[in-house]
């Protein structure tokens, strides 16, 4: 806690900033086996002359003017959110389909809200959108091409800005979103939902608390049947299934990754070194559209190019391993893992349970629920009655109640540009694994060096 009583991004999750160090490093690696070759950092395009967004906190808002691009099914959704909160004002809206705008209008104004102003005029009317005085923070629930695009915009000119997941989908377009964000000294983050779930924020608690004792190995992944909504023709249905037909790769790691970063305190003292991924055949979309999709429609030109369960191990830079999985085409019940092994405890999540050593009842799992009462977070403690009446079990919520408390209270963000763009980057990289015979892939250094001085409590 802070001594007025708010609560901090160290307190929170962990770390204030240091300035960055620039980290001058080698060419793209080789495919040597028999070599240490690989082990080369990708090279920043040009190093820092901005200086570092680690730590940075906003200024005050009385009152947080934001902006939506794209107000479909999850735009709509947050707004619902933030509509819930105090010092919130939402000023414009921008969508290329105007029935879908005008429904957030709607919401708006039921809300006893004043109407925002609308930009329906094509796909790249946000570029007006942004330039809009009135707007503090811009946040988009686009399609993935234009998470990049309007989060540039939004930068150049000015404002701070966040994206649904990922944020970025090569790794020329992470570095463009850094660099952006140094330059503007604008914050630009990404809106990972699953870093705010109640189980999450416990297990981190409990780290910091040292409950975990030293931490080895994590889990993370996406895993969800998605194949109904795949093949729908609206909504996600329109785009979603595009990248199964033109890559192979891990197309969603940050639901299942950000937690886990948060836990090793990556960017805190620790950061990502390189992965390796495979994956396995396809079948899980082709046999749907066997069962489901009619002769003769046009999805039976598509062909699939995505293994169904991609696979990938990331190493740390301290030496600890993360399993990533991602399989959103065959039948299964909802996980995203989200394991954690220390050398005092261990966490499984799905159903959420922990096993501490040395427990009274031996080496037997423990529901999580009997520990909540103890180590619970505060900030559930604090809304998660009001949280549980929103999406995905609250933790939207919770997540746009803590951007607008930052911002309000002039904390810095709880996750940065670094985070965003290194919890989205094992997409080109698992795509680039796989093209080299799963061979290990390093990742950028966003930070340039920093994250070794940034460190968690």
């Amino acid at each position: 806690m802070t001594d007025d009583g708010r609560l901090s991004r160290r307190t929170l999750l962990g770390g204030a900033a240091a300035a960055a160090a620039t980290a001058m490093v080698g060419a793209p690696m080789r495919l040597l086996a028999s070599t240490d070759d690989w082990r080369v950092d990708l090279a920043p395009p040009v190093p820092s002359t901005n200086g570092s967004m680690l730590g940075v906190p906003f200024a005050r808002y009385d009152v947080v003017r934001i902006a939506i691009v794209g107000t479909g099914l999850r735009g709509r959704s947050v707004l619902n959110e933030w509509l819930a909160i105090e010092g919130v004002e939402i000023t414009a809206l921008a969508d290329i389909a105007p029935e879908k705008a005008q429904r957030a209008v709607d919401m708006v104004t039921k809300a006893g809200r004043k109407a925002p102003i609308v930009y329906t005029n094509g796909e790249r009317d946000f570029e007006r959108l942004v330039q809009r005085e009135d707007i503090d923070f811009v946040y988009t629930a686009t399609p993935w091409q234009w998470h990049t695009p309007v989060m540039l915009a939004a930068l150049a000119n000015g404002k701070h800005c966040a994206s649904e997941v990922p944020i970025a989908m090569s790794v020329e377009d992470c570095w463009k979103l850094v660099e952006a964000s140094e330059k503007a000294k604008r914050h630009c983050l990404m809106m990972e939902n699953c870093c705010y779930g109640n189980s999450e924020l416990s297990v981190l608690r409990m780290v910091r608390e040292g409950i975990f004792g030293t931490l080895l190995h994590a889990e993370a992944a996406y895993l969800h049947d998605l194949r109904k909504i795949l093949f729908e023709d609206r909504d996600e249905g329109l785009w979603r299934r595009a990248p199964h037909t033109e890559r192979d790769a891990n197309f969603y790691p940050t639901h299942g990754l950000g937690p886990v970063a948060q836990y090793l305190g990556i960017h805190r003292g620790d950061r990502f070194d390189y992965m390796v991924s495979m994956g396995s055949p396809e079948a899980g979309l082709s046999e749907w559209r066997e069962q489901h999709v009619p002769q003769g429609d046009a999805k039976w030109s598509e062909r699939y190019k995505a293994g169904d369960m991609n696979s990938s191990l990331i190493k740390t830079a301290k030496g600890r391993t993360i399993l990533l999985q991602h399989d959103v085409v065959n039948p299964r019940p909802y996980s995203r893992l989200n394991n954690l092994q220390g050398s005092k405890a261990i966490f499984n999540d799905y159903p959420p349970r922990l096993y501490i050593d040395g427990a009274p009842d031996g080496e037997r799992w423990t529901p999580l629920a009997d520990l909540q009462a103890r180590y619970e977070h505060p900030l559930w403690t604090a809304v998660g009655e009001k949280a549980r009446q929103g999406g995905h079990g609250g933790m939207d919520f919770v997540m746009a109640y803590r951007l607008v408390q930052c911002m309000r209270e002039g904390l810095a963000p709880d996750f940065d540009v670094y985070d965003a763009v290194a919890w989205s980057v094992p997409f080109p990289l698992s795509e680039q694994s796989m093209r080299k015979g799963s061979a290990p892939i390093k990742f950028p250094d966003f930070t340039r060096g920093a994250w070794r001085t940034s460190t968690a409590p």
